[in-house]
């Protein structure tokens, strides 16, 4: 009896050491990636596997899901290339160079020096432009709803601090300050609708690509006037105006011409937008790696994709370029597009939203 009991305890401890050192071994990530790049907290049980790393799921109200966390990550690795290279779009303004490893404010650059410019057209006051920052009757509502002229100057990326009064880029240097082209100092807040369709065939199926097994999506794109690039056809939220309303007036405007179509057509056009837009799935909403920004004054826009299942909706009115658009397309969406600013990543996650061929 004593020995069958001695036996059995035996057993149990063996058992129970299993267990701690398989346990042990396998709650060991080499970097919990959770929100540790984001909010600063991690946690290391309960999550789910991600490069390496453990992406926490569920206990992180800033970071609100898994998903969130790996794409706010990956969004953040990709920022600042457009806006550190060479000169300042359309000047003669050289940006100072910055290397990656000095991008963030909190790294010591005691070397740097940049250049100030602010655009001519801007400085001339026009009614989209703030006021330059030396103006004594300027009185910013920084990081908030500014009631004063009804611009809205909160950040969808992060709350950002005031240097010299001035407002600094939360994601880092860009070697250059002042507000360039655009108009605002602090948040420029654009809105991009990325519309899109099934490519389909002269039979209306749709079409697959042969290396991915995958339908191959569309988007409609326009092309610049300013730098001549591809873009999703967006443009900015206006003081006071709703970003669904921003979304609705700026594809009229570049993709469809609306402002130069006559009465029975543009009622034909708004009907089918309306429709249309009446649901949508934002798939960005932050900052923008846009070659425009500076160290004061930067693009943030919300993205949303609006898709035409049938194609039958905005998929049968012939495209217009209008506005400040000198070209537009239906667009095969995949790995080899190149884009303006960050929208390859917009589209890149749209793609994958419909499980399309990328």
């Amino acid at each position: 009896m004593r020995s069958s009991s001695l036996s059995r305890f035996r057993l149990h401890v063996i058992y129970h050491y299993i267990i701690f050192i398989v346990t042990g071994l396998y709650w060991q990530p080499a970097h919990v990636v959770s929100a540790c790049d984001i909010c600063k907290v991690s946690e290391r049980a309960g999550g789910t596997r991600y490069m390496g790393g453990i992406v926490s799921q569920g206990v992180h109200n800033t970071c609100k899901t898994a998903k969130g966390v790996i794409e706010s990550a990956t969004v953040m690795r990709k920022l600042h290339k457009n806006c550190r290279v060479g000169q300042y779009p359309h000047s003669h303004a050289s940006r100072f160079s910055v290397p990656d490893d000095k991008v963030g404010w909190d790294v010591s650059f005691p070397e740097y020096s940049p250049a100030e410019y602010t655009a001519e057209s801007v400085l001339a006051r026009p009614s989209w432009a703030d006021p330059d920052i030396s103006d004594g009757g300027f009185h910013p509502a920084w990081n908030a709803l500014d009631k004063a002229c009804n611009v809205n100057r909160r950040s969808h990326f992060s709350e950002y601090t005031i240097v010299n009064d001035r407002p600094r880029n939360p994601v880092g240097r860009t070697g250059i300050v002042g507000r360039g082209c655009l108009g605002k100092w602090g948040p420029n807040h654009a809105a991009d609708p990325i519309v899109t369709r099934w490519k389909r065939g002269a039979g209306g199926e749709i079409q697959v690509d042969k290396d991915t097994n995958s339908p191959i999506l569309q988007f409609v794109s326009v092309q610049r006037g300013d730098t001549l690039e591809w873009a999703i056809p967006g443009g900015m939220v206006d003081p006071g105006e709703l970003i669904s309303t921003t979304l609705i007036r700026e594809f009229g405007e570049e993709a469809l011409n609306t402002l130069e179509l006559n009465q029975s057509e543009a009622q034909g056009v708004k009907e089918a937008m309306e429709k249309l837009f009446a649901g949508g799935v934002e798939v960005y909403r932050g900052y923008v790696d846009d070659p425009r920004n500076t160290d004061n004054s930067w693009m943030e826009t919300v993205a949303v994709n609006f898709h035409d299942e049938s194609g039958n909706s905005l998929g049968k009115f012939a495209l217009h370029a209008g506005d400040d658009a000198i070209g537009v397309r239906w667009t095969d969406i995949s790995r080899t597009l190149c884009l303006f600013a960050s929208h390859a990543d917009f589209v890149e996650k749209v793609a994958g939203n419909h499980c399309a061929h990328w």
